[in-house]
């Protein structure tokens, strides 16, 4: 069994030891000292990373009672003694953001009633689930003043290996699965918590807590939140933003939303107002193009760059007019071409196995209704050629 110092002073980031085994699995090449600092992944909580003798630790797992440090190149089969060095800043991140979700989860808890069933540690956020399928502002505002308050108090926080016997005397939050010993993490009137996780020494240590909100996630609740020095991140990405939006929308920080709420609406209504002159210009187009091709059966035009909605909606537009001719609009692009192949209703005849049978010339996939079909492929035919295809077929 490895000696785990990270349980024994969770500051140490530095150790030297012997190497018991140097290998390689699935995941890559390891090495298993004889005792170390870095902390492998369980428990809800990611891995520590750094180096050992210079070699970039990119993983760290507990297997069959080695904790294996995966490297980024193998140690040289030669290794008899490491030093390693863990990633300080990764490491007390994640005493912070673990001492931080005890506490919420203990506040939710015993003041509320509501009891954190997972926790995970991503590399940005927190989440837990919490059990109960709704949160709201005010109880959340209630449970984060409180948090704040406990990491302001700065109460100590104590770890003890016990056995089960021992750990029952104390006010779990939750049953053992053990049956050995178990190492508990307490912070006196706050929390009493089985847990395999490096914690800080003091609530303090933890700085803050912000939640970002809630989803509702099955039949219960999860909670984005970050503590620490993750508050200041934020902190300074909505700082940014908002400085930025100052730039763009000059009015005072206390009017953005309502100015930014005003801009959305009136681009709504621009939007549909241009849609709207959109579709008449359309229609007028349509009316042209029927006017220039009274004497065809077969009414055809060659575009470039005209996007598939727009196609479709002229096409619409002049069956609805020309009852009895045939329709081929074709949308050339750098490398594909798109079309709408479809006929007024006077005519019976399914574009479908029109579509089948051109469909081959462009490595196209299309289909639709039996008057109306849209498709494309590659742009293997000029356009003009591939619409005369078709014309011919009809």
């Amino acid at each position: 069994m490895t000696r785990k110092l990270y349980y024994e002073d969770p500051y140490k980031m530095e150790f030297e030891s012997k190497v018991i085994k140097i290998d390689q699995d699935e995941r890559g090449f390891y090495g298993v000292p004889e005792e170390t600092a870095f902390y492998p992944t369980g428990g809800g909580q990611p891995h520590d990373k750094g180096t050992m003798n210079g070699i970039e630790v990119i993983d760290v797992e507990e297997v069959e009672g080695e904790v294996r440090h995966y490297t980024r190149e193998k140690l040289p089969a030669e290794t008899e003694n490491v030093l390693g060095s863990i990633d300080q800043e990764r490491r007390i991140d994640h005493m912070q953001q673990h001492c931080g979700q005890h506490i919420i989860s203990a506040i939710f808890d015993d003041q509320f009633g509501i009891p954190t069933t997972s926790f995970h540690l991503g590399k940005d956020t927190v989440t837990i689930d919490l059990d109960t399928d709704c949160l709201s502002g005010d109880l959340l505002e209630k449970v984060e003043r409180r948090v704040n308050e406990v990491i302001r108090n700065n109460y100590p926080v104590e770890t003890k290996w016990l056995s089960v016997e021992e750990a029952a005397e104390y006010p779990l939050r939750k049953p053992l699965a053990v049956d050995g010993d178990v190492r508990v993490v307490i912070i006196p009137d706050i929390d009493y918590n089985g847990c395999g996780g490096t914690h800080p020494h003091f609530t303090g240590e933890v700085t803050a807590v912000k939640f970002l909100g809630w989803t509702r996630n099955k039949k219960q609740v999860r909670l984005e939140f970050v503590c620490g020095y993750r508050v200041l991140d934020k902190l300074e990405q909505k700082h940014r933003v908002l400085t930025e939006m100052k730039r763009l929308v000059p009015r005072p920080e206390e009017k953005l939303v309502e100015e930014v709420d005003e801009l959305i609406t009136s681009s709504k209504e621009k939007d549909k107002k241009i849609a709207e002159l959109e579709e008449q210009l359309l229609q007028y187009e349509a009316r042209d193009i029927i006017s220039e091709s009274q004497e065809d059966r077969v009414i055809q035009r060659v575009f470039k760059d005209r996007p598939i909605k727009t196609l479709q909606s002229l096409g619409k537009a002049i069956i609805e007019e020309a009852s009895d001719a045939y329709l081929i609009l074709i949308s050339e692009q750098e490398n594909q071409l798109q079309f709408v192949l479809a006929h007024g209703a006077d005519i019976d005849q399914n574009m479908n196995g029109v579509a089948k049978q051109i469909l081959p010339l462009i490595e196209g996939k299309g289909g639709g209704k039996p008057n109306f079909v849209q498709g494309g492929g590659k742009k293997i035919i000029e356009g003009d050629a591939f619409a005369e295809r078709v014309k011919n077929l009809l």
